[in-house]
């Protein structure tokens, strides 16, 4: 009996050493890697605005795209309540999305407002300058960061402009999960490839792009085809855009710079 009772407690002392010994290993693979999943997370975002603003990304190496993106991207923290630059945030290091969830650096949107459904806007975001490859420093696009929720999940992408701030140069979602085959279809290069040459607002300028079940009307310029079997993800998509188009949103950034030039 007592033969038993000792190689039970061995057998439970090796397996408690065993536990612990792969606790402390995975906790340390975690701490190890999150440096290496942050800057893979990084390249992916700036590999996904590089190919929304139109100068490829998918096909591009990583060092490709960082030279690309150090090169051609201006980024800027700005204000969205008054649309000025704030010169005291650093893009590199502000997360938009965190301050998001943090009620000091946001603010709650009451429901009739928060048409998107991200329940909590954030006071300061980053938006991104494509600038012309000649050197002049000119704008080429501008990028702005947009989400809202679909069918089951938050899509999180970018939407960039020309620079006359109505013309759709590309839209793309770089994170979702919406159902694939269904509201996946976002990621489409085919619905992708709707979007160029899109005008986004009307001549009051009110937010005016409309995704249209059953097909956008021939020549319509507010308009783009619905997704097929995904009406929600294409209402999430349409009321995502009008929020950040709007005076919630973008709407006094975007006011600024059409007074002041881009």
């Amino acid at each position: 009996m007592s033969s038993n009772k000792e190689s039970i407690a061995r057998t439970l002392i090796v397996a408690l050493v065993v536990s612990l010994a792969a606790s402390v290993f995975v906790a340390g693979s975690a701490i190890y890697l999150k440096p290496v999943q942050q800057q893979n997370r990084l390249l992916d975002k700036q590999r996904s605005i590089l190919a929304i603003a139109g100068i490829g990304g998918a096909e591009r190496s990583a060092e490709e795209v960082r030279a690309l993106f150090a090169r051609r991207i201006e980024a800027q923290v700005v204000d969205l309540a008054t649309g000025e630059v704030n010169a005291g945030l650093d893009p590199a290091s502000f997360d938009a999305l965190k301050a998001a969830k943090d009620p000091r650096t946001s603010i709650e949107l009451p429901g009739g407002e928060d048409i998107a459904l991200i329940k909590r806007r954030e006071q300061f975001t980053t938006v991104y300058r494509l600038l012309k490859d000649d050197g002049s420093g000119e704008l080429e696009a501008l990028i702005l960061p947009v989400r809202g929720y679909g069918l089951w999940s938050t899509l999180y992408g970018f939407i960039a402009l020309r620079p006359d701030l109505n013309t759709v140069v590309g839209l793309g979602f770089y994170q979702h999960g919406e159902t694939p085959g269904l509201g996946g279809e976002v990621d489409n290069p085919k619905w992708k490839g709707l979007w160029p040459g899109k005008t986004l607002f009307d001549d009051e300028g009110r937010p005016a792009i409309q995704i249209v079940k059953g097909g956008a009307a021939q020549g319509a310029v507010h308009q783009v085809d619905g997704l097929a079997g995904a009406t929600l993800t294409s209402k999430g998509v349409n009321h995502l855009l009008t929020f950040w188009l709007g005076e919630q949103g973008f709407g006094p950034y975007l006011d600024k710079l059409r007074r002041d030039g881009v």
